[in-house]
């Protein structure tokens, strides 16, 4: 790439990021906020992708790590047992779960789930 190649292909992005502003963004696991800048949505535009991301980089790379950890299991032919560290949404209780959580749907501990499975309690 020549010199000026160079040159308006850097000027091509400062406009393409100037179309861009920064955005707040909720990561659909651990609820906190982190910021979408306008270089990853110009890198986002620029690949053809249509979505924003849904999780900030920790629970990103948190999900890539079990992926490839499960990946690795099944390749070797280990059944692996999962153990995965969530908050009650009934008592607030830390307590671990054998599964992953699916996005968006309530995770009891196991006293609020008997309780809510026996019609004890009011769990949807």
């Amino acid at each position: 790439m020549s010199q000026v190649q160079v040159v308006e292909a850097n000027e091509n992005r400062s406009q393409s990021e100037g179309e861009f502003q920064d955005r707040p963004i909720h990561c659909v696991d651990c609820n906190e906020e982190f910021i979408w800048t306008a270089g990853e949505q110009v890198f986002f535009h620029d690949k053809g992708l249509k979505n924003e991301p849904k999780r900030c980089k920790p629970c990103k790379q948190a999900k890539n790590e079990r992926l490839s950890a499960i990946a690795a299991a099944q390749a070797a032919g280990v059944r692996q047992r999962i153990e995965v560290t969530v908050t009650c949404a009934q008592c607030g209780q830390q307590t671990t779960v054998p599964f992953y959580p699916s996005q968006g749907r309530p995770v009891f501990c196991r006293s609020c789930f008997l309780a809510g499975r026996d019609g004890g309690g009011e769990i949807h």
